[in-house]
């Protein structure tokens, strides 16, 4: 789905709360446990004062597809495997910090496909820091290249056929996956 439009007014705290909430909004969830998030979701951005905290953060992940599968990083507090992702920035709406922080952990180049975000996810998860994450997970595309994440990223990270990804990774992570493959089944039939 590409997202509502950016006004200007996105720039502020109160502008990127409702984009968000915008998004969100028009996210139709794609299994039981993405809608019972989606609500949870658009309660707390109805509460919420700041989309970086404190609390309450507002995270972003890249599903990023292309030839060589899906990107999957191994994550250095969790312990488990899933898509780059991260908190939004001051300044930020999720779908630059999908892409930074694709880039800033896996030293992957990706983008939205035809440069327009597709949401394909919601979750909803306590943080490792104790802290409630809300994350938008975007479809990203990229090319073919290896991933070089910095020192201080995890080094377990690389390209993965969808169908070991999906072995990888929870039922949560696994319902996004499956998501990004039904949209890009779709982009490739249009």
């Amino acid at each position: 789905m590409p997202a509502p439009s950016h006004p200007s007014s996105a720039r502020s705290e109160t502008g990127r709360i409702a984009a968000v909430r915008a998004w969100v909004a028009a996210r139709e969830p794609g299994e039981p446990v993405e809608a019972r998030d989606r609500v949870a979701m658009l309660d707390a951005l109805a509460t919420i004062d700041s989309i970086t905290g404190p609390g309450t953060h507002v995270t972003a992940s890249g599903i990023t597809a292309g030839e060589r599968g899906v990107v999957l990083h191994r994550h250095r507090n969790l312990d488990r495997w899933m898509p780059p992702g991260g908190h939004v920035d001051p300044g930020e709406l999720p779908p630059q910090s999908a892409v930074r922080e694709t880039l800033e952990e896996t030293g992957i180049a990706a983008a939205h496909p035809g440069g327009r975000p597709v949401l394909v996810h919601l979750a909803v998860f306590a943080s490792a820091a104790g802290h409630t994450h809300l994350d938008l997970r975007y479809l990203l595309t990229a090319g073919p290249d290896d991933p070089t994440p910095p020192p201080e990223e995890s080094p377990d990270v690389g390209w993965y056929p969808w169908d070991a990804a999906l072995a990888m990774v929870d039922d949560r992570v696994g319902n996004a996956l499956r998501s990004a493959l039904v949209h890009l089944g779709s982009a490739d039939n249009a």
